[in-house]
């Protein structure tokens, strides 16, 4: 069966009977439906509160780079979750939202997949709440007040050719990266250069995954930098004076997600930034509320170590004082294989001497969490395909470097398939071993902060700036900027710049071509490459697969 057809023929149960597993109450509860429900803010100020005085266990699950094999890091995530309650382990799961873009184009959904899901998975795949839909408008919105003051005289003499604010679409779009609007006279807007990005990219996206509280949404909004006045000093949005209505728009949003695996443990999913582009972590909200009702948490940080979990243990925790206790690297033969120069076709045959090439790949992420200061575990995830010498090999390879690789088979098998994995989590997270700390201290001016990474994680040689990207990080430094955290936006596809460099490449020059503020989310963006924040369709995209019946049964999402 596929991964929809399985999910269709599970039977849920009510969520209000996964919110009891945790102690939430049905009256604590916005419901959306009998399977989908939010946390109504009195009983997230209970949880935020519980989980400041004693937390759960938390635990990161991260992947080596993504290749066309896939590596399956969400499967894993809710696999393990499955796994740890199998063990008799309290453990919830909290995972971003899905963004329909890659839906429809070539990635899929991220509700994981066979016998490792999150349900109900159509719904979580497409519009869910609506989250992802509330911070499209806010950010628009946005948009069309900044437009409007514009039109309406401009009394804070903002320069149109400075505004740095996007609009934004959860699709893939590649026509809207670079626009011009304002176009049919004076009474249509003053004509300008405009961009989109795709909404989990937006900085409101970020904003809301950042913030515990309503206030401090409305106190990030009014912190965002719109753009410059004409004597070059940056205008934010907070004077328009319109940040109640954007939060108006947002009220339900900052409130986590409950949701249910196929075996019935509860999942906190909610924001969904990308990780190649933005920060690539669920909420604050929904890790804070899993911690305060699990034992464990299982949470998942998008792409590989050296973009999403880089992000999570520079970023998100740093903000929110999280402190993990674990970290899982996701691995698969078959990636691995291609990380050795094998081609996708070839991946079927053993082949021990490409496998121990692409080992490099993981090495590499291995180290870089060790500079966290955190034990990691390697899950093998499992395909039908993997020989046992292949298996055997990729142990002993972990093993010659301190770090255990276990078996993982929740796609075929659930939480039985991975009990083993959930033990020897368990013991690394109980052991005490974590002594977590940032890769950089923000004291180091921005393009230090951005070298760090560029270097200590993608293994750099050196760093290529633009002369006018260097310009604008003095620019953000001399604006009082300076002690912000920074934020790679580059390939996913390998850990350098170059989505061609795969395996483990050393040695290259990083080439760093725009850097941008996002003052309200906390964080400097760098670009780096050839990234996009609106990413194109493919050829063939999954579009063309997916299909619905008179009786609303879907087909097709993976």
């Amino acid at each position: 069966m596929t991964d929809i057809e399985i999910a269709q023929k599970n039977k849920m149960i009510p969520i209000t009977q996964v919110a009891e597993k945790i102690g939430i109450k049905e009256g604590d509860l916005e419901l959306y439906g009998p399977y989908k429900a939010k946390i109504t803010f009195e009983e997230l100020k209970t949880l935020q509160d519980k989980a400041s005085k004693n937390p759960g266990k938390l635990i990161l699950v991260t992947a080596v780079t993504p290749t066309p094999a896939g590596e399956g890091k969400s499967t894993v995530s809710i696999g393990l979750a499955d796994g740890l309650n199998k063990i008799g382990k309290k453990t919830v799961v909290a995972l971003r939202e899905p963004s329909l873009g890659p839906c429809f184009g070539v990635k899929g959904g991220a509700c994981g997949g066979g016998y490792a899901q999150i349900v109900p998975m159509e719904d979580i795949n497409l519009h869910f709440t609506g989250d992802i839909h509330a911070i499209s408008i806010a950010n628009n919105l946005i948009a069309a007040l900044i437009d409007n003051h514009i039109q309406q005289g401009n009394e804070l003499n903002l320069d149109p050719r400075t505004i740095t604010w996007k609009r934004c679409l959860d699709l893939n779009d590649r026509a809207l990266r670079n626009i011009i609007i304002g176009l049919g006279g004076r009474i249509q807007g003053v004509p300008r250069e405009d961009h989109f990005t795709i909404a989990v990219a937006s900085e409101i996206m970020a904003i809301v995954c950042l913030s515990k509280t309503i206030t401090e949404l409305k106190e990030r909004i009014n912190r965002i930098v719109i753009g410059q006045n004409y004597k070059k000093e940056n205008i934010t949005f907070g004077q328009l004076k319109c940040t109640g209505a954007v939060a108006a728009l947002l009220k339900d949003v900052i409130k986590p997600n409950l949701v249910q695996t196929l075996e019935k443990n509860p999942a906190f999913v909610h924001g969904g930034p990308f990780a190649n582009i933005a920060h690539g972590c669920n909420s604050v909200n929904a890790t804070l509320c899993a911690l305060a009702s699990g034992d464990y948490v299982v949470t998942e940080a998008g792409f590989a170590a050296d973009l999403g979990a880089e992000k999570f243990l520079d970023i998100k925790c740093r903000s929110a004082g999280l402190k993990p206790n674990a970290v899982v690297i996701v691995a698969t033969i078959r990636a691995l294989k291609m990380h050795g120069g094998l081609a996708k076709t070839e991946l079927s045959s053993e082949n021990c001497q490409a496998l121990e090439k692409g080992f490099e790949n993981l090495k590499t992420h291995i180290e870089n969490i060790a500079k966290f200061g955190l034990p990691a575990v390697v899950a093998i995830n499992k395909f039908i395909t993997d020989s046992d010498k292949e298996i055997e090999l990729l142990k002993n390879l972990c093993e010659k470097l301190g770090t255990k690789a276990v078996l993982s088979e929740g796609w075929e098998k659930g939480g039985e398939g991975t009990a083993e994995l959930a033990r020897t989590v368990a013991e690394i997270a109980d052991s005490g071993k974590a002594d977590y700390h940032p890769l950089y201290s923000l004291d180091l001016p921005l393009a230090e902060k951005i070298k760090t990474i560029a270097k200590e994680i993608y293994r750099a040689g050196d760093l290529e700036f633009d002369s006018a990207a260097l310009k604008k990080l003095k620019a953000f430094e001399d604006a009082g900027y300076g002690k912000l955290p920074v934020c790679i936006a580059k390939t996913q596809n390998s850990i350098s710049h170059d989505p061609k460099l795969i395996g483990a490449p050393s040695g290259f020059t990083f080439p760093v071509r725009d850097v941008q503020l996002y003052a309200g989310a906390g964080f400097v963006v760098a670009l780096a490459g050839d990234i996009m924040t609106m990413p194109g369709l493919p050829k063939a995209p999954a579009a063309l697969n997916i299909d619905v019946d008179d009786n609303g049964i879907i087909s097709g999402l993976f």
